[in-house]
């Protein structure tokens, strides 16, 4: 049997921007349906984190997750299994009260788990293990132990793995209650990832500049084999344009390709600019093309650095941003034992109730 795997969609994401519901929507229907469809996949596991708010959903949002993929997965009689995911719950000590549950009940070809559970696809006996917090930590460290199953499919906080690129969770749970496993298939971190029978997924899309150039996409999961295999995203939401017209022709600044920049995010990088008329040139060129943003960045050694109003924008970043900042200051302390420090207060943060 073969299963189509997803998770961390995040609908909602970037403050319920359009933009990123159009670049999601692109994805979904020119990638993931034709893929279902031809490959006659008619079950889909979300291993969590569905939307992006745990407090609210957005209408418009809502309205075009339905359109995207619930109405679609119904549509189509593909059966959707959703684990509850740390984004999707409304109270951080319990799984009771999800986004799914309570938004999607119409909808009888889905399955919420938001406790450990056990079940078969195909042959194929496996454990569903929703967000792992301190109220079900023992019953979900039971179920663990005492459950026979070889796969183990769950939205997990483990240390050691890179959350995003550059950035390793030293605080999460550890993995040695996992080792039992043939194969565990886990959500939540979005940078796509392997350690031993450790299987991060990775979420479908880029949604912060964190993601530049990092593979998304979703995978195929073969009960039989344990197979994955992973189907990657074409469309990129990020984009970095570096600008150098040392020893060019006007002809070769300007005759760039920005056919795929329309509705996206762009970081002109200029590097050496000798003729102001070129680069003004590029520029219009660029702007034609109808990105969403675009930012100019003089490099002074921080390329990956962004604006103000990003900064503000983009939560997932934040770690990222102290990180450069440790890494450039001069104090007279240890880079590594403060970056271990500020990225557990970042984490703690995250887990406070802030209205």
């Amino acid at each position: 049997m073969k299963i189509a795997l997803i998770t961390d969609q995040h609908f909602g994401a970037r403050n319920d921007s359009l933009v990123f519901v159009d670049h999601m929507e692109k994805f979904y229907n020119n990638v993931v349906f034709p893929f279902l469809i031809e490959n006659k996949i008619d079950t889909v596991i979300d291993l969590g984190d569905t939307f992006d708010r745990r407090k609210f959903v957005n209408f418009n949002t809502l309205d075009s997750a339905k359109k995207m993929w619930f109405d679609r997965l119904r549509d189509c009689n593909i059966h959707l299994h959703s684990l509850v995911g740390n984004h999707t719950i409304y109270f951080r000590n319990t799984n009771e009260l999800n986004t799914i549950d309570q938004l999607f009940k119409e909808y009888e070809n889905i399955t919420v788990y938001s406790e450990p559970t056990d079940v078969s696809f195909g042959n194929l006996k496996l454990t569903m293990m929703p967000w792992i917090h301190n109220m079900n930590y023992a019953d979900c460290m039971e179920h663990i132990a005492n459950t026979d199953t070889r796969v183990l499919f769950g939205h997990l906080d483990l240390s050691g793995f890179v959350m995003h690129q550059g950035v390793v969770q030293h605080h999460g749970m550890d993995t040695k209650p996992f080792e039992k496993f043939e194969l565990v298939c886990s959500g939540h971190f979005h940078h796509k990832s392997r350690k031993n029978n450790i299987q991060y997924l990775g979420n479908p899309f880029e949604l912060t500049w964190g993601d530049f150039n990092d593979a998304r996409g979703f995978h195929l999961f073969d009960t039989e084999t344990l197979d994955l295999k992973f189907i990657q995203n074409p469309y990129r939401m990020f984009y970095k344009v570096f600008y150098d017209d040392t020893d060019k022709t006007m002809d070769e600044v300007v005759e760039k390709d920005f056919t795929n920049y329309e509705n996206t995010y762009v970081k002109v990088i200029v590097q050496n600019k000798s003729n102001p008329y070129w680069f003004d040139l590029m520029l219009d060129k660029l702007y034609k093309c109808n990105p969403a943003n675009v930012s100019i960045v003089d490099d002074n050694k921080n390329l990956g650095e962004i604006d103000d109003e990003e900064i503000v924008n983009e939560a997932e970043d934040t770690l990222t941003i102290m990180r450069k900042y440790v890494g450039s200051s001069s104090l007279n302390v240890d880079a590594v034992q403060l970056n271990t420090l500020l990225t557990s207060l970042y984490s703690e943060s995250q887990s406070l109730d802030i209205e």
